[in-house]
């Protein structure tokens, strides 16, 4: 037996989740595999905070990664889930069931929360649920999980920057930011909030102009954040991408943090020509994937 969880793409939403603002997130065909056959080697310490060592299985999570490097598709997240999915089906429990999946997203954001110090769980969300979701935090873990549609004619392409992105190190900039000027960040992340709003509004109203007009106003948000707190969020080797993208009426973030790991490229079209050669000019290459629309399943 083996169960497969998608890897993810965070397309609005960034840090402002985690102060209750509603996320866009996708899951995508890059996935964990867990081989209910092999017992782990090495499981990671979000694995053993909610499985046994020796109930831990292998778990290949190669497609979320270049070489050595994760591509930040939220490979964590995906491993564990995959991992709980083998023990949840070795119990016998259907993991197309929604009060299964609700209890496996609980069970392991816990565990994933406890070994990062927090975090909002949107990966984790993805990897379970699959397809595109608009996701908010709630009191304590609880968080308002429901699937939204995106633009019919909408475009993604993916930049991978060739470097990882070290998250709890921005977390820790912005954070700081927080506490020498509430004021300035209390503007950041709403200008984020209303942009993932919009995004969210735009989608579910099948707009995809006014959906990319919210990401490039995310894309901007998040610029500004960064440059308050003296974080690369966006690095300024790809800021002159993000004018080039809206020039050619797309949008071009960053899916998550910033900083490295993944970049979005969301428009009617695909990237174009002079797009994708200057992002090649700032060692970017486009990596493909596609929408995965069924989260956390046993492998056919």
């Amino acid at each position: 037996m083996k169960v497969v969880a998608p890897g993810k793409l965070l397309l609005a939403g960034a840090y402002a989740v985690l102060d209750g603002a509603p996320a866009l997130v996708v899951a995508v065909d890059r996935r964990a595999i867990a081989d209910g056959d092999a017992v782990a080697k090495s499981p990671t310490p979000e694995v053993l905070a909610a499985v046994a060592a020796a109930e831990a299985p292998e778990v290949d999570a190669s497609a979320l990664r270049d070489g050595a490097f994760k591509l930040g598709l939220g490979s964590s997240a995906a491993l564990l889930v995959a991992s709980l999915g083998v023990v949840y089906a070795r119990q016998g429990r259907d993991l197309r069931a929604k009060d299964v999946r609700d209890a496996l997203f609980a069970e392991a954001r816990r565990a994933h929360s406890s070994v990062q110090n927090g975090g909002s769980g949107v990966d984790i969300a993805a990897s379970v649920y699959g397809g595109a979701l608009a996701y908010t935090l709630a009191s304590g873990e609880l968080a308002d999980v429901r699937p939204v549609a995106l633009p019919a004619a909408l475009v993604v392409d993916v930049f991978w920057c060739g470097a990882p992105a070290v998250t709890t190190g921005m977390r820790a900039r912005v954070d700081a930011l927080r506490g020498r000027d509430a004021g300035v960040y209390a503007a950041r992340i709403d200008a984020i909030a209303r942009a993932s709003r919009d995004a969210i509004a735009a989608a579910e109203a099948d707009d995809l102009p006014a959906f990319v007009a919210a990401e490039q106003a995310g894309g901007e948000a998040l610029a500004a954040l960064g440059r308050d707190a003296d974080s690369p969020i966006i690095p300024s080797a790809l800021g002159g991408l993000l004018r080039l993208a809206a020039e050619d009426g797309a949008a071009f973030l960053p899916s998550g943090a910033g900083g490295g790991d993944v970049f979005v490229h969301l428009g009617a079209d695909a990237a174009s020509p002079r797009f994708t050669a200057a992002a090649t000019a700032a060692s970017m290459r486009r990596v493909t994937m596609k929408l995965d629309s069924d989260g956390v399943r046993i492998a056919p």
